[in-house]
């Protein structure tokens, strides 16, 4: 059984231990906005945090986050106010949106422990998160407009 902490609520898991997080948050926690997207840790859809560190939840055992913090694209914050969410949205960033919660959990990464990245830093940040419609440009406007605005 593990026992963590997800968005701020306490929670169990009777998951077999070697379950993917990702299907315990999807299947039994019905928190739907992590996504599937390789189920190898390569593209970045299923991106959460861990405490507080970007996590691949494809390839995170459920054993793993036991007694820890877990924070998926729900519990950035509770009304969207995040200055990443903002900005996504005065960018314009998504096409089909399929990659932005992981898109946009790595950025919360980056900024709580670099609040003020260079765009050497971001892009470096942001390697390995993939976006299969190519807003790129986009994902590094939003992030330079949420360190401004920040």
């Amino acid at each position: 059984m593990a026992t963590f902490t997800i968005n701020g609520r306490a929670v169990e898991s009777a998951a077999e231990p070697d379950t993917p997080l990702l299907w315990v948050i999807r299947d039994e926690l019905k928190l739907t906005g992590t996504k599937y997207g390789c189920g190898v840790a390569l593209c970045g859809a299923c991106t959460v945090h861990v405490d507080g560190e970007p996590a691949r939840s494809c390839q995170t055992p459920v054993q793993d986050v036991d007694g820890r913090q877990v924070t998926t694209i729900e519990g950035l914050s509770a009304d969207s106010s995040h200055p990443l969410q903002k900005a996504w949205i005065a960018e314009q960033v998504p096409q089909c949106g399929y990659c932005q919660s992981g898109q946009i959990m790595q950025a919360a990464g980056l900024l709580a422990s670099n609040p003020r990245p260079s765009r050497e830093d971001i892009v470096a940040h942001m390697d390995g998160n993939l976006c299969r419609c190519g807003t790129y440009d986009r994902i590094l406007g939003a992030i330079e407009r949420a360190v401004q605005e920040g």
